[in-house]
């Protein structure tokens, strides 16, 4: 049995905003939106990775604040988890350094309003629950 690899996702919040990432690369995914994030490196805790990550996508300094419940499967060995994050006061406004050309701050009323990758869509639905519910 292959050992599952963890990639990590941050519904980045403000207020009730949740920010939407357009993917560049690769090809098959170009023009879909995701939340941002990435894998878990070896001996990384989750949490580590997904402030990581948000610093190398979008250049801001960010906190974890909630694992959103479940756990999704994308590729295999890959699975998708999910935290609710902020930024940290002082940080850049994010903007797309890799694998992303746009970003997008999305209301409730407007999550659905982008294409999200079909693997996120569980995900942004889990995210959406728990802001409606105003769990953060």
């Amino acid at each position: 049995m292959t050992e599952r690899i963890v990639v990590v996702g941050a519904a980045l919040l403000d207020g009730d905003r949740v920010l939407a990432a357009r993917r560049s690369a690769p090809p098959e995914l170009a023009g879909r939106w995701e939340l941002p994030g990435g894998k878990v490196e070896p001996g990384e805790r989750p949490e580590a990775a997904l402030v990581r990550e948000l610093r190398e996508e979008l250049g801001v300094d960010a906190e974890t604040l909630a694992r959103v419940p479940g756990e999704w499967p994308l590729k295999p060995p890959y699975v998708l988890r999910v935290w609710t994050a902020r930024l940290l006061t002082g940080s850049a406004a994010p903007r797309p350094l890799q694998d992303h050309d746009a970003l997008r701050w999305l209301a409730p009323g407007e999550i659905w309003d982008v294409e999200w990758l079909d693997q996120d869509v569980p995900a942004v639905r889990e995210t959406l629950a728990r802001l409606d519910a105003g769990a953060r």
